[in-house]
């Protein structure tokens, strides 16, 4: 099997510094929320069932069979796939057992966005299949999305008779070589006898460090032959060391920097929720007393309702959070990456300020912004040394951060976020996205697809926990939102589950609303309708004198409304509502809150000349954020 793995690349490496299947329905989510109570109440993470007593016989299985039992025995309980002939012999055992739940989507790329809903609801390992050739390449996007914003996920492929790879045989393709360089490893496996090791290693490499995707790519012939089932008592991957326990000296250094800095700030990223640090990162705040911003990849990391929480930095963050890097002298960067979206200009972001940066992936630190006191380390565990640390120092001689507080306050009070009622009589999305959040409340699941109602989203909506707010923050994948809620409903039965999508997204991927009808998977979905590519014509608008150029979508009330949201959502047995009036907001996100017997699909009808402020330009420094078109803050001499 190892001879047969591809390894992506070095900068991962992180080496020292079902349900049966037949034409009944499945059990509704309710009937599965109670069965699962129990199982959804344990720690998010993978927890794998007892290996078979070793005996001087082990059992034998076909290859398929003992994906199955690796699975079962990893604790997989649901798997979203679609089947095909290059992995027909795994789903021919799979209807034969009901220890796990195969959910039939309509495309590949839903699996593997469903597999990231998952694993992003849950912090669990999700799981996505599909066979050789076009079912393979369709998941790659997933892939791209899952290797981007580091979601823990296995992709198990089928590959075509070994004998016949490399000859063009009919639907091959070379998987595990086109997704090398979005994975962070890959297995091809040729013998039964090898599944074991690769499905066992799969799920160690994607779930430990810095979490991503892995797929394990199974010829024809190592499904259908036998092998006697053995299951290794460790997972044994030399290079691949993880390190997650931070040197004493850095986390010293970083103590000393912080309890000396007169305008700190701690910039969240998305690693603090995938290392399910967020206890951890509130009694460090606290105990600093710092500002704190949450990045796209944050939201809930940190609690909106928080006093020291400034909002989402970046791009389109809101003023006071934008500034405070500005102005700050220490940024603790924790399991953030410096992305050009928060940064703006690298060149004049945060031109005062020192870093300490911790990260899982040595190859992150330093990457964009170079580290004054680089920490490698698994962030909840150094979060915890480090605010040990601070309080050591800070005991006798604490820091004095009234002046640095007054300024951030100050421009909390003149800059809030906020918008501007629409004046061509469609709804406002922001007031639409809002009222979403306030009448689900914060133990809801909220999905977003990307553009403009990705950014309200994350603006409007009041995030109080990690895993609350999933969404394709690296690869900006349209068409994530609808699947990637089902598989957030398939694991979290009892939570709401919204898919906030444009009008633009959801016809990527709505397809999936067949797959959550058939299988009793009740989410509610708020289509955002401004009949365009809201996110690029804001650009023309801004950037292009106007000129709107293939951006209009013709799906609203005053076009030819194709599609029609409505009749699209009957026709997938969703309930489907379409709203154009403000007072019909409440009422129909309170139906859609009732309604737990099918999707709910509601199409806002809302304004195109809506814009997501504030924002930044491409290109600039962030001192040049814009509160409003044409409105941008003046600032005291710094």
């Amino acid at each position: 099997m190892r001879a047969g793995s591809r390894c992506r690349r070095a900068t991962r490496a992180e080496s020292s510094p079902s349900t049966r299947v037949s034409c009944a329905r499945p059990p509704t989510a309710r009937s599965r929320a109670d069965a699962r109570a129990s199982t959804l109440r344990r720690a998010m993470t993978i927890t794998p069932r007892p290996a078979p007593p070793r005996s001087a016989e082990p059992p034998v299985l076909t290859g398929s069979g003992a994906v199955l039992k690796s699975l079962e025995l990893l604790g997989v309980e649901d798997v979203f796939g679609l089947p095909g002939g290059a992995i027909i012999p795994f789903y021919d055992e799979l209807m034969q057992q009901s220890a796990i739940r195969h959910i039939l989507v309509r495309h590949e790329q839903g699996a593997g966005h469903a597999a990231e809903g998952y694993a992003a609801a849950t912090g669990r390992v999700g799981v996505c299949i599909a066979t050789s050739g076009p079912g393979a390449t369709n998941l790659v996007t997933a892939i791209a999305d899952a290797y981007m914003d580091s979601v823990p996920m296995v992709a198990i492929t089928g590959q075509v008779f070994s004998h016949l790879m490399g000859t063009d045989a009919f639907q091959e393709a070379d998987i595990t070589g086109i997704t090398m360089p979005i994975t962070k490893h890959s297995f091809q496996v040729k013998r039964a006898a090898d599944v074991p090791a690769a499905i066992q290693a799969a799920f160690h490499v994607a779930s430990s460090g810095r979490p991503g995707p892995v797929l394990v790519d199974i010829t024809k012939d190592a499904q259908q032959e036998s092998a006697p089932f053995v299951w290794p008592d460790r997972v044994d991957l030399p290079g691949y060391r993880p390190v997650t326990k931070a040197h004493g000296k850095q986390i010293t250094a970083a103590a000393q920097l912080l309890a000396a800095s007169q305008r700190p700030l701690l910039y969240v990223g998305g690693g603090v929720i995938r290392a399910k640090a967020s206890a951890e990162l509130r009694e460090f705040a606290e105990a600093t007393g710092a500002p704190v911003v949450t990045t796209l990849m944050a939201r809930g990391a940190f609690p909106d309702s928080h006093p020291q929480h400034l909002g989402m930095p970046g791009m389109h963050g809101s003023v006071p959070a934008v500034l405070a890097f500005q102005e700050c002298d220490l940024i603790v960067a924790l399991g953030a990456r410096f992305d050009d979206r928060v940064t703006g200009k690298v060149a004049e972001f945060a031109p005062g300020a020192k870093v300490v940066h911790v990260d899982v992936d040595p190859a992150e630190i330093s990457k964009i912004r170079a580290a004054d006191v680089p920490i490698v380390g698994d962030v909840r565990d150094v979060l915890s040394d480090l605010s040990i640390a601070f309080q050591e120092l800070a005991a006798s001689d604490r820091p004095d951060l009234t002046d640095w507080w007054e300024r951030l306050q100050g421009l909390q009070e003149r800059f809030p976020l906020g918008f501007s009622e629409p004046t061509d009589g469609k709804l406002s999305p922001q007031h639409v996205i809002s009222r979403i959040g306030e009448l689900t409340g914060p133990e809801g699941v909220y999905a977003a697809g990307v553009g403009q109602h990705q950014m309200w989203a994350a603006q409007f909506i009041k995030y109080e926990r990690p895993n609350a707010w999933l969404n394709s923050g690296g690869a900006g994948t349209m068409g994530y939102a609808v699947p990637a809620a089902m598989g957030a409903k398939v694991a979290e039965p009892e939570r709401v589950v919204w898919a906030i999508d444009g009008d633009g997204c959801f016809q990527m991927t709505n397809q999936e609303l067949a797959t959550c009808a058939l299988n009793d998977i009740p989410i509610k979905v708020a289509v955002i309708n401004n009949s365009s590519l809201g996110m690029v014509r804001q650009w023309q608008n801004l950037f292009y004198e106007g000129r709107y150029s293939f951006t209009d979508l013709e799906t609203g009330d005053d076009a030819r409304m194709i599609p029609d949201f409505v009749k699209l959502g009957e026709a997938y047995g969703c309930l489907s509502i379409r709203v154009t009036k403000p007072e019909e907001i409440d009422p129909a996100i309170a139906l859609a809150l009732e309604t737990n017997d099918r999707p709910v699909v509601i199409d806002f009808i809302v304004s195109k000349d809506s814009m997501v402020w504030p924002m930044v330009p491409q290109g600039v420094s962030n001192s040049f954020v814009q509160y409003a078109k044409d409105h941008s803050p003046v600032w005291e001499e710094e």
